[in-house]
């Protein structure tokens, strides 16, 4: 039962830290330019991307028995104040709301990283945290190309 407890919480944090990711994107639209059509598609597959993998994770808490979490991290909450705060200085810059959203995939891949610490995960969970770890990975190196080009 134990076991079970800690899959459900783990799968809990890694729903509130998909939670933030999309809260993140959701400000990084509206902080990118009218001209940075490229910006605005990533950011909504992020924020999709981020919605199927939140779904995932919510059908293993509720096939465990658990109760989801529907709110985001307290690291995320500052996260998005701090970035809230930036965009004041920048200006709206496509770096700085690129190096933003870099910060919250860091967020994300530590969030994962812990994640898979735990040594009671079932297999199953683990093969899924890795798949969307991996996921994760991609969509933080294509925010960080994109960042270190502009």
């Amino acid at each position: 039962m134990e076991t079970t407890t800690e899959t459900v919480e783990i799968l809990n944090d890694l729903v509130q830290i998909n939670n933030d990711r999309i809260t993140g994107y959701e400000r990084a639209l509206k902080e990118a330019k009218p001209n940075d059509a490229d910006l605005r598609g990533i950011f909504l597959k992020m924020i999709d991307e981020s919605r199927k993998i939140r779904m995932a994770l919510a059908t293993e808490v509720q096939a465990l028995g658990g109760e989801l979490e529907t709110g985001t991290t307290n690291s995320g909450k500052i996260y998005r104040a701090w970035m809230d705060v930036k965009a004041v200085f920048t200006g709206h810059n496509r770096h700085a709301v690129l190096a933003n959203c870099e910060a919250g995939e860091d967020a994300a891949q530590k969030a994962y990283r812990t994640a898979l610490e735990s040594k009671q995960l079932p297999a199953y969970i683990r093969n899924l945290i890795n798949s969307q770890q991996t996921e994760l990975i991609q969509s933080h190196d294509r925010i960080k190309a994109l960042r270190d080009q502009g």
